[in-house]
């Protein structure tokens, strides 16, 4: 498995970003959106697993617009005051529509490394919203998106992705922790109405007993059975629809 450290121009300035791949010629590409505590260890081994079917992984700074910042522990991130104010300043600094523009920079990076085919996105927590508005932004080219944990898909905010459910394409699959703040049960029926309604070929899943940030392992709240079912899950989105 193979890592390389690139650097992706934007409007904005330069993203810092991780591009994994095999030896071998990858068949597709996945866009992974990181959580709220950025890049780190922790997200290069999940790329490194994704990649190993044969995909080449972008794992994208999507804060890059106010690096350096961090690093940030994901277990104690929000234990500290001082450390949690910087990490809500960075969400909140940080619009969808920012990473809906930033995300044609990401796709153009893949063309230029040879991978100009289908591409999957896949987020965790933030960045769960982030690959299903990236999804409706571009659906000539992403033709899957996941959220694991993903907060705010159906909020009454102007940039939630339900209301962008008419441009979507791409198959979706949303997994949600089984309590989760971020992602509350009449978020959930609002988002499946608008995927519905759009006649996105979609599934929500409810993971009882998973707290939010199961998926990470150095999540506080990593859960190792609920992770592995949740790369069942996603390896199965990607083979039906990637290729």
């Amino acid at each position: 498995m193979a890592k390389r450290d690139i650097q992706i121009k934007t409007s904005d300035g330069l993203v810092k970003a991780g591009l994994f791949r095999s030896a071998a010629q990858a068949k597709a590409a996945i866009i992974l959106y990181m959580d709220a505590f950025g890049l780190r260890p922790a997200l290069d081994q999940m790329a490194e697993r994704l990649a190993g079917d044969n995909y080449a992984v972008l794992v994208p700074d999507i804060f890059y617009r106010n690096a350096p910042y961090g690093p940030f522990e994901a277990k104690t991130a929000f234990s500290d005051e001082k450390r949690k104010a910087v990490i809500m300043g960075l969400l909140s600094g940080t619009t969808q529509d920012m990473t809906i523009r930033d995300s044609g920079a990401f796709l153009d990076a893949l063309d230029a490394e040879g991978v100009a085919g289908p591409v999957g996105t896949v987020g965790y927590c933030m960045g769960g919203a982030r690959a299903l508005n990236a999804a409706a932004a571009y659906p000539g080219r992403i033709l899957a998106a996941a959220s694991f944990h993903g907060g705010n898909l159906a909020s009454d905010a102007a940039d939630s992705p339900h209301l962008k459910a008419a441009s979507i394409k791409a198959r979706v699959y949303v997994g949600t922790a089984g309590v989760d703040r971020s992602f509350p049960p009449e978020q959930s029926a609002r988002l499946a109405e608008a995927l519905r309604t759009a006649e996105v070929d979609h599934v929500i899943e409810n993971y009882a007993g998973m707290a939010h940030g199961w998926c990470v392992p150095d999540h506080s709240a990593f859960d190792a059975t609920g992770a592995e079912r949740h790369w069942k899950r996603l390896a199965t989105l990607f083979a039906e629809t990637l290729g």
